[in-house]
């Protein structure tokens, strides 16, 4: 059975160990390994990690089977000043897909979204990622999309998702 819990390392372990696995899996053929190399270290490192959660009130939480963390997901309250959850990471292990751990992850956020008075999930997913169908599966639709300038040369080209609750 898939338990969440709210992650309490702030050296983000589990979550640093899924996002390395799952990484390369999900991105390989998306982008270039120096580019996803350079993303890893900006948004994964352990100071980047604890900057989303200490400065940017970023929730994690930690998908846990047979006391193995299997996913994790962050999420912020009240995006851009609006009664939006924003989801801002959402990854679950490779053997671990298709079990269900992911719609686990995305019902607690929405709960905890609907207790905090938010009316819509949103996300931002790569344009050529296979999980814009899974999205789309829970409920969430295209809404727009954007390209996201990230330094070195590097964009990145998102649709934006949204679903009600």
């Amino acid at each position: 059975m898939i338990s969440i819990q709210i992650n309490t390392d702030l050296n983000f372990t589990h979550i640093r160990m899924i996002a390395l696995e799952v990484w390369p899996v999900a991105y390989g053929a998306i982008l270039s390994s120096e580019q996803l190399e350079y993303m890893l270290e900006m948004m994964y490192s352990v100071e980047a990690l604890r900057e989303q959660y200490e400065e940017k009130g970023h929730h994690f939480i930690v998908a846990v089977e047979d006391e193995v963390p299997v996913g994790f997901a962050s999420f912020e309250f009240d995006y851009n000043q609006l009664p939006k959850t924003k989801i801002h990471k959402l990854y679950v292990l490779s053997s671990q897909q298709g079990k269900g751990t992911g719609r686990i992850l995305i019902d607690y956020i929405s709960e905890e979204a609907k207790r905090s008075n938010q009316s819509s999930l949103i996300l931002n997913v790569n344009k050529y990622n296979k999980a814009q169908y899974f999205y789309a599966k829970l409920g969430f639709s295209i809404i727009d999309e954007e390209v996201i300038d990230i330094g070195e040369g590097y964009v990145m080209d998102d649709f934006i998702m949204e679903m009600p609750i």
